[in-house]
C-alpha cells in the first residue's frame, strides 16, 4: 500500500494570510470576521436567548453564556438581508469582542477558517449598496464568490445595535 504524499509548498499556501471566520449569511451570501475580534462561535438551541421587549427587529436578545450575558443580533438583518432567524431551531453564533463588549451575531451556518492576505483584498465600494459600506472593511475574492470582510467594530457601535 502507497501512503499519501503531501506537497509541503502547498501546505505552507494554506497557511499564508490573516485568519478569518466564513459565515454564511444566505444561500448566495458569505462573508467573513477577522479571527482577532472572532472570540469563538457555537450553536444553542434558540430557546437559550432571551427576547427583550422594545428592541429594533435585528436584536434577538440577551443570551447567558459562561456566566457573561451578551446581547445577540440577527447578522442578515442587521445588514439589511433576508434574515433565516425566525425559522431557526438552533442559532449558529460567532461571538465577536471589541474592547470588554461582547456580542452575538446569529448566521445560517459558519463555514470555518479561511486565509487572506490584506494585499488580496478589495474596496466594497461599487461591489455592494451604499448602506452596507460602513459594515465592511473589504471584499475578497475566492473561487468566483464574493466574501465581505465584516467590520466588527462598525458593527457592535451600529446605532441599530444596543
Amino acid at each position: 500500500m502507497k501512503l499519501p504524499t503531501f506537497d509541503p509548498q502547498a501546505i505552507q499556501l494554506q497557511a499564508i494570510g490573516e485568519p478569518y471566520l466564513k459565515v454564511q449569511l444566505t444561500p448566495q451570501r458569505a462573508a467573513v470576521l477577522p479571527m482577532e475580534q472572532a472570540q469563538e462561535a457555537i450553536a444553542i438551541p434558540a430557546s437559550r436567548v432571551t427576547p427583550m421587549p422594545n428592541m429594533p427587529e435585528c436584536v434577538l436578545g440577551l443570551l447567558n453564556h459562561k456566566s457573561r450575558v451578551l446581547w445577540v443580533i440577527d447578522l442578515a438583518q442587521l445588514l439589511g438581508l433576508q434574515t433565516q432567524a425566525l425559522t431557526m431551531q438552533q442559532y449558529n453564533i460567532a461571538i465577536i469582542r471589541i474592547g470588554k463588549k461582547p456580542l452575538g451575531l446569529v448566521v445560517p451556518e459558519i463555514k470555518g477558517i479561511v486565509r487572506f492576505t490584506n494585499e488580496t483584498m478589495i474596496s466594497p465600494i461599487g461591489e455592494v449598496s451604499p448602506e452596507l459600506t460602513p459594515y465592511l472593511r473589504g471584499c475578497f475574492i475566492q473561487d468566483q464568490e464574493t466574501l465581505w470582510v465584516l467590520d466588527p467594530e462598525a458593527i457592535i457601535h451600529s446605532p441599530i445595535v444596543v
